[in-house]
């Protein structure tokens, strides 16, 4: 079935953000992206403010629209939420979590290890496979928290801070992502509710410090 022009436009426009085709600021003019994709003017702005509803565009005072700067407030916002509301989520499931929680959260940890993180060699933009593999893998660590309302607001605030994610790869090339998500995985594990909150504020805190260095 041929998506919708609509959605072939957002979807189109949402991996261009993500995979580094336009640069921090860079302005995202309606008319520009309607010629380029042969749309109508409407249909370019409707993907513009999807994307500004996800964190991946800014919607200017004068009605334009732009990539988000890497140093934005925004990221250092958004990562003091996380920061507070993952770890308390991660004391619920660890508290909560069951068998069946530890089984999910091995294999999640063990589909984002052998998972490439890049799509070709020297490149430094995260993979699609890979960015759902490291999602799951965090939604995993919260999921025996039992709290619908905490899980939810994880979700919106994932998806805000993608750009962020990606974005920090660049800034801090010798960061050991891996080592973070198993030492993650063995405090949740051994049911340790302190050092995997502290490990959890910490790894969410650098993605965000990482913008500002």
């Amino acid at each position: 079935m041929t998506p919708q022009p609509s959605e072939r436009v957002y979807a189109a426009l949402r991996s261009a953000v993500l995979h580094g085709d336009f640069a921090p600021q860079q302005p995202l003019k309606p008319q520009e992206l309607a010629t380029t994709h042969g749309v109508s003017l409407a249909v370019a702005r409707e993907a513009l403010l999807r994307l500004v509803g996800e964190g991946l565009a800014e919607r200017l005072p004068n009605r334009g629209f732009a990539v988000p700067a890497t140093g934005a407030e925004r990221w250092q916002q958004l990562a003091e939420a996380r920061a507070t509301i993952e770890p308390a989520a991660l004391r619920l499931a660890i508290e909560r979590g069951d068998l069946e929680w530890e089984t999910r959260v091995r294999a999640a940890q063990h589909r984002l290890a052998g998972t490439p993180v890049y799509e070709r060699d020297g490149d430094r933009h995260f993979s699609d496979a890979w960015s759902q593999a490291h999602r799951g893998f965090h939604r995993t660590l919260l999921e025996a928290c039992g709290n619908d309302v905490l899980l939810d607001t994880f979700d919106r605030l994932w998806t805000a801070s993608e750009l962020a994610r990606r974005w920090s790869v660049v800034s801090s090339p010798g960061r050991d992502g891996s080592a973070e998500h198993r030492a993650l995985e063995e405090a949740a594990l051994a049911r340790d509710a302190d050092r995997a909150a502290a490990l959890l504020h910490h790894h969410v805190s650098r993605t965000a410090a990482a913008l500002t260095e």
